[in-house]
């Protein structure tokens, strides 16, 4: 073998060796809605931290992501920690780690994390998961008599021999098989919430103002080509007009010959018992007169009709009555 043959066979080796990188899940809608889909990473790629936790609080539906953080905070000694979880009847399982310790790994994932409870890797708690990475060993099991889970962490010569030593069952973590658990991040995605619903609200407002303009433009339009047609509202406006005032005119006339006509019969009718008419008036559609009469002509009579008196004896010897017929 040439040494051009043996460097590639090496580097051949190397490549094979180097761990390959799992597509992250698909973005949500907070992500698409903050925009941050473009700027996802296409690739995780396994990573062991340097420093790992673990542990288990209960499941209360709903409120996962924050129990699981303030655990996470208070074993850490810090807010800025990454985590995941998986939830296992009544409890749920984590893994955490703080910031830091992903300084120089962004976008990473933990391989441990795929031998949480419904993962990929799980297959029950009697199993031992083991995962090493460029002379780390990490080892996650859960106690027999306790049933707490264990995370081991430290140089693969320290840690191999004593989790080799336990009686259980072994399982190697494949990075490269395995479905990819992004780590979660609850101020990130507190960060994200907020532009998405910012967002949100501009989408909403152009929106809002698009239709406005679009009604304003449409109400503009309309008062410029549709204009009323005032000529027929005139000639009918007109024609009612004219007959009111006809049927007013004919109406008073109609009256006023009545009256007149009553007047003159009331004239005739005094002159023949040597009455005199005093008062004749029309108001609120009745008709009421007085006239001096003798006294033999008053109260009800077949010449006046139904008449009263009103007042005493007169000066001259009659009376004054009062009709309304």
């Amino acid at each position: 073998m040439t040494q051009e043959t043996a460097i590639q066979a090496d580097d051949t080796t190397q490549e094979a060796e180097s761990p390959k990188g799992s597509p992250p899940p698909k973005a949500g809608f907070f992500t698409k809605l903050a925009g941050d889909e473009k700027t996802a990473p296409k690739v995780l790629m396994p990573y062991l931290p340097q420093e790992i936790i673990g542990g288990s609080v209960p499941y209360m539906p709903g409120t996962e992501s924050e129990a699981v953080w303030n655990a996470a905070t208070q074993a850490c000694g810090t807010e800025r920690v990454y985590f995941t979880y998986a939830v296992d009847g009544k409890r749920v399982w984590y893994l955490a780690t703080p910031c830091a310790s992903l300084a120089s790994n962004p976008d990473t994932w933990c391989p441990l994390s795929a031998a949480l409870p419904g993962n990929s890797e799980f297959w029950d708690k009697e199993t031992v998961y083991l995962y090493e990475q460029e002379g780390l060993a990490s080892a996650l099991r859960w106690d027999p008599d306790t049933g707490r889970m264990q995370v081991f962490l430290g140089p693969s010569r320290s840690v191999l021999p004593k989790v080799q030593s336990m009686d259980a069952n072994f399982v190697t973590i494949n990075a490269d098989m395995a479905e990819a658990v992004p780590w979660q991040n609850i101020e990130l995605r507190t960060d994200q919430m907020a532009r998405a619903a910012a967002r949100l609200l501009l989408y909403v407002g152009l929106v809002t103002a698009f239709c406005a303009c679009v009604f304003i433009a449409l109400l503009y339009i309309q008062a410029m080509t549709i204009r009323p047609d005032l000529e027929k509202a005139r000639q009918d406006t007109a024609r009612a007009t004219a007959e009111l005032t006809q049927q007013a005119q004919q109406s008073f006339e109609n009256d006023t010959s009545r009256h007149m006509i009553r007047i003159q019969e009331l004239l005739d009718v005094l002159v023949t018992i040597d009455g005199t008419l005093v008062r004749y008036q029309v108001a609120d559609g009745g008709v009421t007169w007085q006239a001096l009469v003798p006294q033999s002509f008053a109260g009800d009579n077949p010449i006046l009709g139904q008449t009263r008196t009103i007042g005493g004896l007169q000066d001259d010897g009659r009376v004054r009555i009062e009709g309304n017929r």
